[in-house]
């Protein structure tokens, strides 16, 4: 086997804490490598380091073998290395076509941006990946799984020889799953060589050639993937055996703490094709309701919806503990009693550039708060309550939250809302991008703030584990409720044949 890329004893440290101890990889030609952990053990450093991000690292870097040493990540590209970032790394404010030809931009014969040409190709690589959207839209008017979309025509622009892709399918639907996986099976017949993270195995399973396994920073395990079962990746992954945590049977509540009736949603720009249509219903005190359907269905429009942010294009009648609401803005819904983690955590969940310790008291400053002043001590004293009850991993409520794994950043948005007590939680995609513990620990967590009494409204793009956490099942498709379960009737087929459009059955 040939081998494109290697690193040899590459150890990366931040502020002291080892990230990455002399680990070793090989990637072979026409092969696409699992590399595989839970979140903090490792993998996107490593990626970031043989894709140029991050150059201040010990050990070496081969390509063909050839050392070689990245000043930057264009040096990366320009040899034949992209990356597929788990968080999306587009501007929102540039068009579909300038953020897939950044840095790479087409010029005519004058030295003229070629727009055109630009605009032409980026149509061509969005045809190739099922996306139908303009060129020219604007990046931030897009859905985090469109946008998933467009972060991978930007990798797929270059000829690249290695491609790095961390968890790209995270908030894509089933239909761009499968033209994903065709399209890494055609680059691995044209001799390409892929690393391949994501948390789930039945992808892995699905794609992978080989696997390699990381914990704490360290290689605990490597082979072939077609020689190792799931439950031996699980353990090898965690140091220790995992159980998929499911809830317990629900004691039934018949108090109604949130009631939909007759809910559209207009759309802004066509208002004959609405984005809700007639939705409606209940949610019980202490209830765990899942929302399933396909990408564009109208699950985060809900989630936005019920929140207070769409108002103006919204009907219908929203009842919040026996009481007819009508919020105009996300602050009216949380002064309610209703909180909303949503699905993109990095846009919208955290302030990246604040510590740990002031992202969990965002939403509740009044309790960091004395003679008019923030107390260090208050905020202090809520730190420590929310990172031991959430086990969350952090050297200390100083760190920027932006350096933390994505499933201790989730941790600490569900914190912070947590705090608030509130009488609804929304949670929009609470699992994406986090490893199989982590979402043991959220599903431990869900469950137990319904037994507190919360009321919890779940959209998830993963059936297992709509079918692990929920007490009662609503399927979505094309803007309309299409079927509901309880969770004692519901199985991943009803699920599944639900969710799909007539028009895709006929």
């Amino acid at each position: 086997m040939e081998t494109l890329l290697e690193v040899r004893n590459i150890t990366k440290k931040f502020s002291g804490v080892t990230a990455l101890n002399s680990v070793n990889l090989r990637l072979g030609r026409g092969k696409v490598t699992a590399l595989i952990g839970e979140n903090g053990a490792g993998k996107s450093t490593l990626l970031k380091i043989m894709s140029g991000i991050y150059n201040d690292h010990e050990g070496e870097i081969f390509f063909k073998d050839q050392a070689i040493q990245f000043s930057r990540p264009k040096d990366a590209q320009d040899l034949g290395i992209s990356i597929i970032h788990q968080e999306l790394n587009l501007i929102p404010y540039l068009t579909v076509a300038q953020n897939v030809f950044l840095g790479r931009e087409l010029v005519d014969r004058f030295g003229f941006l070629d727009q055109d040409k630009m605009n032409q190709k980026t149509r061509e690589l969005l045809h190739k990946l099922k996306l139908e959207v303009a060129p020219g839209a604007l990046v931030g008017s897009l859905k985090v799984g469109q946008q998933q979309i467009v972060e991978i025509a930007k990798a797929l622009l270059t000829e690249s020889e290695v491609l790095f892709m961390d968890e790209p399918t995270s908030a894509i639907g089933e239909s761009e799953v499968d033209v994903l996986f065709q399209i890494i099976n055609q680059l691995k017949e044209e001799g390409k060589s892929i690393v391949y993270i994501s948390h789930k195995l039945d992808e892995l399973f699905a794609l992978a050639d080989d696997f390699v396994v990381l914990r704490d920073g360290r290689v605990v395990g490597k082979g072939i993937m077609n020689q190792i079962s799931r439950d031996e990746l699980i353990s090898m992954m965690a140091g220790r055996e995992i159980q998929v945590i499911k809830k317990s049977e629900k004691k039934s509540s018949d108090k109604r703490m949130l009631r939909i009736q007759n809910l559209w949603l207009k759309h802004p720009k066509n208002p004959q094709r609405p984005i809700l249509k007639d939705i409606s219903f209940d949610l019980a005190e202490g209830e765990v309701l899942g929302i399933y359907g396909l990408m564009g269905a109208g699950r985060t429009e809900l989630c936005e919806s019920l929140f207070g942010l769409h108002h103006r294009i919204l009907t219908g009648t929203i009842t919040l503990d026996n009481k007819e609401t009508s919020f105009k803005s996300p602050i009216e819904a949380i002064q309610h009693g209703l909180a909303f983690v949503p699905e993109d955590r990095k846009k919208d969940g955290i302030v990246a550039g604040m510590s740990v310790g002031k992202n969990i008291s965002l939403t509740v400053l009044e309790k960091v708060i004395k003679r008019g002043l923030l107390s260090k001590k208050l905020e202090s004293k809520l730190y420590r309550k929310h990172v031991e009850s959430l086990n969350i991993k952090v050297n200390d409520e100083k760190q920027f939250i932006r350096n933390l794994s994505g499933g201790n950043q989730q941790k600490v948005v569900l914190a912070k809302w947590i705090e608030r007590n509130p009488k609804v939680l929304l949670l929009d995609e609470p699992t994406r991008g986090i490893d199989v513990n982590a979402k043991n620990e959220i599903y431990e967590l869900i469950s137990k703030l319904a037994t507190s009494g919360i009321s919890v409204l779940v959209v998830s793009s993963e059936i297992p584990e709509i079918l692990a956490i929920s007490d009662r099942i609503i399927v979505l498709s094309e803007g309309q409720i299409t079927a509901e379960f309880g969770i004692e009737e519901a199985t991943e087929n009803k699920i599944m044949n639900a969710c799909i459009p007539e028009s895709m059955n006929k």
